[in-house]
């Protein structure tokens, strides 16, 4: 009998153990540590960004005209002038730390009860932020010892410290409270502590391993701040799941009376090869948003791809290699309740699945429309979905001390939106026509040393409403085009609103064929892996309902605030611009998990020669308990990330979490079997092109399979008229 390839290497990591065990071990430690050893490098402001504004910032940034990081201190009292003597104590402790230069004299509001600090934190202000600290402590001691006086302090270093200190705490909540659920989880599933161990202990070495690596790549491929969190959200999400999978399916056997080889070697053969084909799945879903043209989403696509193969790799040769060694230990440390429960876990879904399969069933054309009907209402708030880069006040939420001093001062000092930045570059910037040019402005900078001038053009608005994106148009488009055309110089528009139009700009540009790319090579391996153009329609048609509801959850909570209150945030009035395009990708990677791990026990009972509505009826049963389990811990681990400071973060969070739960339960549940129950036989319809194609292997038939009492027997029996083979046919058990 001819193998998979997931039969035969896990097959060769069982008779290998000690090389399969020792070889993982001693990856994950020299990847975490030439990783560690080398460091990370994060991206600049020019490689963050996208169009013109990512030009003009590129210029200033090889010019090293990076700006001063700017810092406000805000001194507030009850009355006029009541500030004066906090304000004078603030300034002298600033000038000791001798971190801050230009230290101006106290800006007063028309009010007369604020005074604005302004200052300048010395060196480099791309490590501004490492060197903020003393002067934070000055003006904490300084401004808490006087009555009466409100203190807020608020720029470009102490900003960027909290969000870095903010980033660390929040990933340490993060692993601190998602892995003890993810265990907790399992527990419940088996009932035992040994088996409870393996998938989070294999899950949380790939996340090691693929730090490591991710840190040299870094090198070559600059990284997002964010982007280690959100590897560790996706390691830890897939390599909980695959383990899941292929130990269920081992326990699965086991119980149903096989030996503990034979059981391995069907474990390996298909929830190995599901494990296979959804990870080269997810890993090809990934890839397509290196054609985003962002390189955010390209360190994206390398950390994910990255964690889903180390990932997919352990849980299909160092798992099976421990589970040879430990043998029944695999049930070790049992925990009598759960230990009775997880013992009836399996029964009691497949139960619960088989009730809500009979009337799916039964009646599939009006449960296709009721499934589809509910996720189509769901997904209706996306409609309107707006999306921006979300600015500090809006990232952080209205109660966090960055955006309460932001608005503390934006309220005592209004100046209007931040204005728009114009660079020009030219090979003499004191030429006559380029010096004619600029004279046309009233706020320019020159450089001469760099041949480069700064614009700053105040804009219309607020900032983010259409007045605001008018004014900016009508500079990029007439003003800066009729200033400097014939004079040969090089002249971007760039500040924080260009930033966020340029970024929106190009992801709605990229969106298409990020998700051409996905959605044809996804229907390519599904159709060579089931050799069915209809499972593959199918399944890309499923995962867009899935994404379009995930979009109008997160978009009326969101944006509209629709239920925010439950949830622990609030209504920010738009969706972070980056978050569409991610969860459309992730999605249609992560939704392959169930789907190839669902149709391919379907599958594999259909070639025994199951009726197809009983196959169905079988598959579905048969995964519903790992299908269940995967499915928590999937939503358990994104939810975490919903309840993080960041708002990015929140919005990831939800989204990802509500889509994996309607995808385990209204499309695996309700739409998938009534679809798959209305095509019947032309779901395994194979294209003539394909025919030709050696055929891909859903199972390993074992010699014993007919007398056996397990799952795959029972359902083999079950196929008659009254479980979907109309004909009672009793078709010969097609082995491979």
């Amino acid at each position: 009998m001819r193998r998979n390839l997931a039969a035969r290497i896990g097959v060769w990591s069982a008779h290998h153990r000690k090389t399969a065990v020792i070889g993982w071990l001693m990856f994950v430690v020299l990847t975490a540590g030439i990783g560690g050893a080398v460091g990370r490098v994060e991206m600049s402001a020019s490689e963050q960004g996208a169009g013109a504004s990512a030009k003009a910032q590129k210029i200033l940034d090889d010019a090293g005209l990076d700006r001063p990081a700017g810092e406000l201190v805000l001194v507030a009292a009850e009355r006029a002038g009541g500030w004066k003597t906090a304000a004078a104590e603030l300034t002298e402790a600033i000038g000791r730390t001798g971190e801050a230069a230009k230290v101006r004299p106290p800006l007063v509001s028309e009010s007369g009860r604020e005074a604005l600090i302004r200052f300048e934190i010395e060196g480099d202000p791309e490590t501004a932020a490492d060197r903020v600290g003393p002067v934070l402590d000055a003006v904490r001691s300084a401004g808490a010892g006087h009555d009466g006086v409100e203190v807020h302090q608020f720029g470009d270093a102490s900003a960027e410290k909290w969000l870095d200190d903010l980033l660390a705490d929040d990933f340490v909540k993060a692993e601190f409270t998602a892995v003890p659920l993810a265990l907790g989880i399992l527990l419940v599933a088996f009932g035992a502590v040994v088996a409870a161990l393996l998938p989070v202990a294999l899950a949380l070495t790939a996340c090691l391993a693929a730090f490591g690596l991710l840190s040299i790549a870094s090198h070559q491929l600059p990284l997002f701040s964010t982007t280690y969190s959100v590897m560790f959200l996706m390691g830890l999400a897939v390599g909980v799941d695959y383990c899941l999978f292929y130990l269920r399916r081992e326990r699965d056997e086991r119980a149903a009376g096989r030996d503990a080889e034979t059981a391995l070697r069907i474990a390996a053969a298909t929830s190995g090869r599901a494990v296979l084909v959804s990870g080269v799945t997810v890993m090809v879903a990934m890839a397509g948003m290196f054609l985003s043209g962002l390189m955010l989403f390209e360190g994206f696509a390398l950390a994910t791809i990255l964690v889903v193969f180390i990932a997919m790799l352990g849980s299909v040769t160092v798992l099976p290699a421990l589970l040879a060694w430990l043998g029944d230990r695999t049930g070790a440390g049992r925990v009598p309740f759960l230990s009775r429960r997880g013992k009836r876990g399996a029964q009691q879904s497949g139960a619960v699945a088989a009730s809500v399969l009979r009337p799916v069933l039964a009646r599939p054309k009006l449960f296709a429309a009721v499934g589809a009907a509910v996720l189509l209402a769901l997904a209706a708030p996306a409609v309107g979905m707006k999306t921006e880069q979300l600015g500090w006040e809006k990232q952080f939420g209205s109660d966090s001390g960055l955006a309460i001093a932001h608005q503390r001062i934006a309220e005592a000092f209004p100046v209007g939106p931040e204005p728009a930045l114009v660079v020009v570059a030219a090979d003499d910037i004191t030429a006559g026509p380029v010096r004619e040019a600029l004279a046309r402005f009233d706020r320019v900078t020159v450089h001469r040393a760099e041949s480069i001038a700064e614009i700053e053009v105040p804009l219309a608005g607020n900032g983010a409403d259409d007045r605001s994106r008018d004014a900016l148009a009508k500079l990029r488009e007439e003003t800066v085009p009729a200033a400097f055309e014939g004079t040969g110089a090089r002249a971007y528009v760039t500040g924080t609103l260009a930033e966020s139009v340029d970024f929106s700009e190009q992801l709605r540009r990229g969106i298409a064929p990020v998700f051409a790319f996905i959605a044809g090579v996804t229907f390519l391996l599904m159709l060579f892996c089931f050799r069915s153009y209809v499972v593959a329609v199918t399944s890309i048609v499923l995962n867009l309902l899935s994404v379009g509801a995930a979009y109008g959850v997160m978009t009326a909570v969101f944006q509209h605030g629709w239920g925010a209150g439950l949830l622990g945030t609030e209504a920010v009035g738009a969706v972070q611009s980056w978050i569409p395009l991610f969860v459309l990708v992730v999605l249609f990677g992560l939704s392959m998990d169930y789907h190839v791990f669902v149709v391919s026990r379907i599958r594999e009972a259909y070639d025994r020669g199951v009726g197809t509505r009983a196959a169905i009826s079988e598959g579905v049963r048969a995964t519903a308990g790992a299908v269940t389990g995967a499915a928590a811990i999937m939503v358990a681990v994104f939810a975490v990330f919903g309840t993080l400071s960041m708002q990015d973060m929140k919005q990831m969070g939800v989204g990802l979490a509500v889509a994996v739960l309607l995808d385990a339960t209204v499309v695996r549940m309700v739409l998938l079997p009534s679809v798959m129950a209305l095509l019947g036989e032309r779901n395994w319809r194979t294209p003539r092109l394909l025919r030709r194609l050696p055929e891909v292997s859903h199972g390993e038939a074992e010699p014993s399979c007919a007398a056996s009492s397990g799952p795959a027997s029972a359902g083999a029996a079950s196929s008659g008229p009254e479980h979907g083979d109309p004909a009672g046919r009793g078709a010969p058990v097609r082995v491979r």
